[in-house]
């Protein structure tokens, strides 16, 4: 089942309408629509999604000069911390375009990165093949952590037998886990992150949410082996590593002008780095939920961030990424029986759990009302870098779900 879209001729400046001919609003700056969670248009027609980008260029100066000076203040601090240190950052590496340029970028301002990847033993050729260039022409030392593939695949199973959307997170918690071990272990206080909210926005909760109470709750009741090798990031290591060990998050692109297409273009002709096809699409687990998975199973279609986050910046014309978005996702062949046979699905269990009712994070426990009623404090991590601001504006107020 395609996700209900199409790029219709406009009934008003913010109406268009479905196959089916109903309408539905969509915001005239970006394609955003009144189905995404917490969406509201303002009196001209723009969405409070592109409001909070705003916002964020103002507060971080992205792309100006009061970004580069605060960009410049940072990594001065860096160099102060991480000096007689072998490294003075720790830099997360997925053989994507963000996180390559990343080891770049610290390159280029003198720093003196480690560059850590979680391999969830999904990655594709091609990611393996782009960290390997990276990290040979820039002489980036690079710290791996592997999980056990049989305890990989048993989480995916799981939350591909819970039903539950989130499909590719426990390799986004994980990351995140496997950055901070490999900072305290090095001794170093700085995690850079490649994510941009000019070129991916700050998405919305919704009916998409993870923590560690979530995945640990999911593996328990749907799960086989246990988690030995899964860096599980719980509540309390969460705080300990902005508390105690004082670790700070620093995502340079929100300070600085940061253009995809110029990244790839750069590392293209610096290394031989090739792109693998679409945002987040250089994991095969991932390219099976985006592609697959949340389309037919859910009616989600998450490529609309990244497509609404370049009409946003006149990167692409509105109308062409609506038509865009229209068309059904890319998959490479191959991708559905591989899926079924690295987690041991018949066609019939797959075909049950795809006509399954639809679950979603609020059915399972999480750690969700425990960051609310600490909203007060994250509010001053994310001001001191010691959480990513996108974390408390998406994790720290209630949700209408």
């Amino acid at each position: 089942m395609k996700t209900e879209f199409a790029a219709a001729e406009a009934a008003t400046p913010m109406e268009t309408r479905t196959p089916g001919g109903g309408a539905i609003v969509t915001c005239v700056r970006c394609i955003y629509d009144d189905r995404v969670p917490g969406i509201r248009f303002d009196g001209e027609g723009v969405c409070n999604y592109c409001r909070q980008v705003e916002d964020l260029t103002a507060q971080y100066g992205t792309g100006l000069p009061k970004g580069k000076a605060e960009w410049d203040r940072i990594v001065a601090e860096i160099k102060r911390a991480g000096r007689g240190k072998k490294y003075d950052c720790v830099v997360g590496v997925s053989g994507g375009t963000d996180s390559s340029y990343m080891v770049y970028l610290a390159k280029e301002f003198g720093l003196r990165p480690l560059a850590v990847h979680y391999d969830d033993t999904w990655n594709s050729a091609i990611a393996s093949e782009n960290i390997r260039k990276v990290l040979a022409d820039t002489g980036v030392d690079l710290f791996t952590y592997v999980i056990n593939n049989k305890e990989s695949d048993d989480i995916f199973r799981a939350f591909f037998l819970a039903g539950v959307p989130e499909m590719g997170t426990p390799t986004d918690l994980a990351l995140a886990e496997v950055l901070y071990r490999a900072a305290a272990r090095n001794g170093v206080k700085y995690v850079l992150e490649g994510h941009s909210f000019l070129a991916e926005g700050v998405s919305p909760i919704g009916k998409n949410y993870f923590d560690g109470k979530y995945i640990e709750s999911i593996h328990k009741r749907f799960g086989r082996l246990p988690m030995k090798s899964y860096p599980l990031m719980t509540f309390l290591r969460f705080m300990r590593w902005i508390m105690l060990g004082r670790i700070k998050k620093i995502r340079p692109y929100w300070y600085l002008q940061y253009s995809k297409e110029e990244a790839q273009e750069f590392l293209k002709a610096k290394c031989g780095w090739k792109y693998y096809g679409g945002h987040h699409l250089e994991n095969r687990l991932v390219s099976f939920s985006i592609g697959l998975y949340l389309p037919r199973k859910f009616g989600l279609d998450y490529r609309n961030l990244t497509l609404s986050a370049r009409a946003r910046a006149g990167l692409v014309d509105r109308g062409e990424a609506m038509a865009e978005y229209a068309r059904p996702p890319k998959v490479e062949d191959e991708l559905l029986p591989y899926f079924k046979k690295r987690l041991g699905l018949s066609d019939e269990d797959y075909e049950r759990v795809m006509r399954a009712e639809p679950k979603f994070w609020w059915e399972f426990p999480t750690y969700k009302k425990r960051f609310e009623r600490l909203r007060p404090i994250f509010a001053v991590l994310a001001k001191a870098n010691l959480v990513p601001m996108s974390f408390y504006l998406k994790y720290c107020f209630p949700v209408k779900v």
